[in-house]
This record gives C-alpha cells, structure tokens and sequence, in this order.
C-alpha cells in the first residue's frame, strides 16, 4: 500500500508481499518494492554506503541482483542525472530496511518509484547481513525474487525456474548490453556541484570506446581530456575501427564471462594491439584484453563490488582505495612473460591491473571512474592520454 503526499511516498506493508528463493531452496520473505513481477538471476553483495542508483545503473550488473549490505537505501531518492546507462540491465535489488521518504536538493523521484519505471523487482525487510554470510561462506548463489501484492507464490514453481537458470559461468552478456549503433558522446564532462554537467566542446584526441557495457563517467573523464569519443559495438571489427584514424582504444567495463566474448572480442582486441595504438581497458575490458595476449579468466567465489577495496600499485607503491564490480579474474599462471602485474588486491591478491612490456597497453580490474566511490585511480586516466599524446606525435613526424 502506498500514501502519496506532495510527491513523496511512504511504503507500509504489514504481511510480507514479497519472497526470495535461493537455488538451494532457502526462502526469505520481505516486503515487496520496485516492479511487481519475477527476477531471477545471480544473487550478489555490494558494501558501498552510497551510490546506489549508479550501482544499479552499472551495465555490469546485467544478469545479477544486488544485496546491499549497507542497511538504508533510497535516503536521497533518484535523480535524472546519477545514472550510468541508458536502459537499466539489473535484474533485482535487496534492502533490509524499507525506503524512508528521500531527503536531498536533487532528489526528483522516490526510489521505489524509480524502480518501478525502470522495471526493477525488489525486496526489502529482510536479513541482509544473513545473505551476505550466506554469499560468503558458500558462493554467490542463483536466485528468484517474486514481487505480487497478494504475497501468494508458487514455491515449487519458484524454485524450478530458480534451479535452470544457466547461471554467469559461460554467459555472454556484452553483447547484450552493447549499443546497436556506433554514437559520439555528447561530450558533457563529470559533474560538479556549481555547473553539474558542462559540456566540452574541446576534441584534440580521438577515443575509441568499444561498448561491453560502458558506463557513462568514463565518457565524461575522456570529455575532461578533451577527447572526442565514438562508442561502438562490441562487434565492431578492428578493421573498421583502424578506418576511424583513432589515436587510442578504450576497452570498456561490462558483465557476464569474458571467455564467452571470444568469438569476437579476442581477435578483435589482438590486431588492434599490433596496430600500436594505445590501449586501455576496465573491468571486463581488462580480462578481454588478458585473454587476447593469450592469459586465462576464471570465475571467483565471490567477486569484488563495493567502493572501499584496497589496491596496492606495484610499481608506486602506494595504495589505492578502489571502487569495484566484477566477478571474474585473470588466473595469474597465465600470463605470458612479456606482461607485467601492475596492481593486486589487498583482499585476496588476485590480479588488479596489468601492462603489456613492449606496448602502450595497459588495463586494471576496478572502475577508476569512481562513480561511485572514491577518486584515488584518476591517474590511469592521465597515464592513457600521455600515451595517446606520444601516439599523436609519432604520427605527425
């Protein structure tokens, strides 16, 4: 049931209208938000105090749903501004207290309000920190939230659809979530709070962004760089983007298993690396560009999502706090000898970040866009634009 009052909402349910079902048959019953339907896919954890909307808006959440370990979500409501894509590809949400009316001079519309325009089921009122033990312990499970304002469900039905649902492992989602036409960014730069988000007109650089399911931040720190930036299927092939006279390659962040893009990412990525462009890759785009210098990915336990992850710089020696998404890594025993591990986690010592001896080509396993998160890996974005700088003046001599 809903009380609207000038524009603000206040969810009260007093019997629980929602349920989740995990593949090993464990139920959590909650309160119902979001869109009233069926969401299955594989259930995960995000640590980040805040950001949720860009969290839930990250194309790399394609096939996933979030438990949010930070009990208030929804405080500042949503806005038409904090969002990383266009279409929101997030199959469900988990909160474990229900959505206070938003507080905060931006806020257009309440979060379960967004939600729904945006299809997403969610649940709310149950125990999170219950779940996240689970995830822990056991793995990231397959999951089912059913959303109805009965709060009657077929269990058995619920779990079968729980249980044949293939899972990550082997999925491609990048080229469902990639654009189906080739664009330029519109060129707005990040967002401050005196100008919001200004538009560059400045274009000295011209960026390549191959789209597995690119968020929008990263768009807007080329534009800071003053880079005019053609974002282009995941399909492209490297012929096609040698024609565009680029003078650096992005590889983007994006969801799903990164050995199923093989069939067209790998080769892709390999001539563009023996044209000695630039390269730099993020997240997805950081294993695509490990499996084509022929390394290994593998599926972790757990993965990495949150903005409070501590990545140690090998070659600086400092310590990065990092914002991160992903649930695949690089396996280590794969590298050929002419790459060279950059970063690794402080968590687990997995493979943070990797650069190619002999090439400017280079990719880390966060997001340095930090959106949201902390800022601390800006500078990766100012180390691929020297290298494009060094680029452009060999091509002039």
């Amino acid at each position: 049931m809903k009380e609207k009052h000038k524009n603000k909402i206040a969810i009260k349910s007093k019997f629980p209208s929602a349920i989740l079902i995990l593949d090993n048959k464990t139920i959590f019953r909650g309160i119902g938000l979001g869109y009233h339907g069926e969401a299955t896919g594989e259930v995960c954890f995000n640590t980040s105090l805040t950001g949720y909307q860009e969290i839930i808006s990250d194309p790399s959440y394609a096939g996933q749903i979030i438990n949010f370990t930070f009990p208030h979500i929804g405080n500042v409501g949503t806005n038409n501004e904090d969002v990383e894509s266009d279409k929101i590809w997030t199959r469900g949400v988990i909160f474990n207290s229900e959505i206070t009316n938003p507080s905060n001079y931006r806020s257009l519309k309440h979060l379960d309000e967004w939600l729904k325009k945006n299809k997403i089921v969610g649940i709310t009122g149950l125990d999170t920190r219950s779940l996240t033990n689970f995830i822990r312990d056991k793995g990231a499970p397959k999951g089912t939230i059913s959303n109805n304002k009965s709060g009657r469900f077929n269990i058995k039905k619920l779990i079968k659809k729980t249980t044949i649902w293939p899972g990550l492992k082997g999925m491609d989602l990048a080229q469902e979530v990639s654009t189906r036409k080739n664009y330029t960014w519109k060129g707005l730069k990040t967002w401050s709070k005196e100008e919001g988000y200004k538009k560059n007109n400045k274009k000295k650089f011209r960026v390549i962004a191959i789209d597995y399911g690119i968020k929008k931040n990263i768009l807007r720190y080329f534009s800071n760089f003053n880079c005019e930036v053609k974002v282009v299927s995941c399909k492209e092939s490297a012929e096609n983007l040698l024609k565009l006279k680029p003078h650096g390659i992005f590889l983007s962040n994006g969801p799903g298993d990164p050995a199923a893009t093989g069939k067209y990412a790998i080769s892709t990525v390999q001539k563009l690396i023996q044209s000695n462009l630039p390269v730099f890759g993020i997240c997805l785009g950081h294993q695509i560009l490990a499996l084509a210098l022929n390394a290994k990915t593998k599926k972790m336990k757990l993965g990495h999502r949150g903005a409070n992850h501590p990545v140690k710089n090998l070659i600086s020696k400092k310590v990065e706090i990092t914002s991160q998404n992903h649930g695949f890594e690089v396996v280590k025993e794969s590298l050929p000898k002419n790459v060279e591990i950059t970063h690794r986690s402080l968590f687990d010592n997995c493979i943070e970040g990797i650069k190619l001896k002999n090439k400017p080509v280079f990719s880390v396993q966060y997001h340095p866009e930090s959106n949201p998160g902390p800022q601390d890996s800006h500078y990766l974005f100012n180390n691929f634009i020297n290298e494009i700088k060094k680029y452009a003046k060999k091509k002039r001599h």
